[in-house]
């Protein structure tokens, strides 16, 4: 293996150009420390840019923290760590001041005084205290810390640069407490893989609901920070909890377009193709209830009718509303010749958010010294069986802000790092068969759609495994053998995450949450918040 000097020690290697990874950069980068990110497509891609409906907060004298605390417990189905959720919430109003002094616009009122802010109510929430900027938030922070970024003197951005897999001590026979040294990345566009030693190591790669057929998030979602963390000796938690978004727009050319949890804030009622309102024979709380809910009930009445799909109406609405509240999604609509002012809109089910990930502390720290995870990559306890509506942004920015204090505090500590081995390709050639990475990532993601989805049994599940590690034998042979390309990178990592998904959904004996099983349809009060915990070794790694 031959060393490579192009690259010289990073303090801080951020992977991933979402909200956690910007803001935790921009937090470093504003104490002086210099910071590289890692963007494996152009910046702003991540599933930050397409989250709509907005971030949770309590910024209003009639709501309250412990409000917020008891919806976020309730949502999650009593699987939340409480030290999690207190931690997050009550720092929420601080992180949302952070923003608007970064310069975001979120949306004012139109009721309320001078520069008061609009709040929405979302689902599983019992006040207004959504903050949003229309119904495109997740664009309008992605946009607004991305222009900081470019322009920050202490941030290098390397764009279309895909990490590989963590250089860890103990992977280089080192003795002691196993730490972080570094990452190999491949450069997309040199179409070259390098070496990048770093002092500290921050994976905010987002989650990974690429692993589903159906999923309302961007190519970019393949777990590949779960997956290397996992690959690198840290634990995993509670990846059987998946949430599937109720209402993605149902259209052949959509590509599962979301439509925003705050059009049923806002009065939006879900139908059946003849009219008929179906939530509330379901839950007293109707369509506001928490998105589990919501999904299991129109995954159900669309096998028990036939249907392809359900509509959501918020037609009664002016029109002059919901061209203000969401502009985006009325336009999207549009293009496909659906006028949401006047027509319901044909909604389906799809993956949405990874609950589990990466244990960290509240810190951000994993079980790797200098190595961190935040954001959907991360499990912090905050989500518990099922993550509230608007929670997942907040939970990046309070994240972002307490690993940053103390990567900062430990900036100093490992300032040597020993000599890394370079990336080796003596021993690969070329792929002869491209093929077989779309076919095998195909046959993949409807097997976790058919098997693992929103309603699961054990049977489902055996078989699941039974596909995937065979599928996971021809990834290894043919990554082991041939030049990396990113779409291998990443259904390397695919394959992975579904594993552990699998066999997490396996070790829990009930129905809670995001996690229903045919097979155990009662929740058991006695299993642990984390009963699927799974530990690396040899035989799985």
């Amino acid at each position: 293996m031959s060393k490579q000097k192009e690259y010289p020690n990073h303090p801080v290697i951020v992977i991933g150009g979402g909200l956690a990874g910007l803001s935790l950069a921009l937090h470093l980068a504003d104490r002086g420390i210099k910071v590289t990110i890692l963007a494996k497509t152009e910046l702003g891609e991540g599933s930050t840019r397409y989250a709509q409906g907005g971030i949770a907060a309590v910024l209003t004298e009639e709501d309250s923290f412990q409000s917020h605390i008891s919806d976020t417990h309730i949502a999650g189905a009593g699987l939340c760590q409480d030290e999690a959720v207190e931690f997050v919430i009550r720092h929420a109003p601080d992180s949302i001041k952070w923003l608007i002094d970064r310069g975001v616009s979120f949306s004012l009122s139109d009721e309320l005084g001078e520069n008061e802010y609009h709040l929405t109510q979302e689902g599983g929430h019992s006040h207004r205290r959504i903050i949003h900027a229309a119904d495109a938030t997740g664009e309008a922070v992605e946009r607004t810390l991305e222009q900081i970024v470019r322009r920050h003197p202490k941030i290098t951005l390397l764009e279309n640069h895909i990490a590989i897999d963590l250089i860890t001590s103990h992977k280089l026979g080192k003795p002691g407490d196993n730490r972080v040294l570094g990452v190999y990345v491949h450069d997309i566009e040199g179409n070259r893989t390098v070496t990048l030693p770093c002092q500290h190591m921050v994976l905010a790669t987002g989650g990974a609901s690429k692993v589903y057929l159906y999923t309302s998030n961007p190519d970019t979602s393949t777990g590949d920070g779960i997956a290397m963390a996992w690959r690198a000796g840290c634990r995993v938690a509670n990846m059987e909890f998946v949430q599937f978004h109720p209402t993605c727009l149902y259209h052949p050319h959509a590509k599962s377009f979301l439509i925003s949890e705050a059009v049923r804030g806002e009065g939006g009622k879900l139908l059946l193709a003849d009219g008929t309102r179906f939530m509330t024979k379901y839950d007293e709380r109707a369509e506001l209830a928490p998105r589990d809910i919501v999904a299991r009930t129109i995954d159900f009445e669309m096998k028990r009718g036939g249907h392809d799909c359900v509509f959501l109406d918020i037609s009664h609405k002016p029109a002059e509303f919901i061209h203000k509240h969401f502009p985006t999604i009325s336009a999207r609509c549009l293009e496909f010749g659906l006028d949401m002012t006047k027509q319901p809109v044909p909604v389906v089910p799809a993956a949405h958010y990874t609950c589990g990930g990466v244990i960290t502390d509240l810190k951000g720290q994993s079980d790797i010294s200098n190595l961190y995870a935040v954001g959907e990559t991360s499990y912090t306890g905050l989500h518990g069986a099922n993550r509230l509506a608007s929670n997942s942004l907040l939970e990046c920015l309070v994240f972002a802000q307490s690993a940053a204090g103390q990567i900062a505090e430990r900036i100093s500590e490992f300032e040597n790092i020993p000599p890394l081995p370079g990336w080796d390709e003596s021993q690969v050639t070329d792929p002869d068969e491209r093929i077989v990475v779309s076919h095998n990532w195909d046959e993949l993601r409807r097997c976790m759609w058919d098997y693992v989805g929103i309603v699961r049994t054990d049977k489902r599940l055996a078989r699941a495994l039974n596909r995937i590690l065979l599928l996971k034998d021809e990834i290894r042979e043919f990554y082991s053998n041939f030049r990396i390309s990113n779409d291998l990178i990443e259904l390397r990592n695919l394959v992975q995450v579904a594993e552990l998904t699998v066999r997490c959904a396996m070790m829990r004996k009930e129905s809670r949450g995001l996690h229903t099983t045919r097979d155990y349809p009662e929740s058991d009060e006695s299993t642990p918040a984390l009963e699927s915990i799974l530990t690396p070794d040899s035989s799985l790694v």
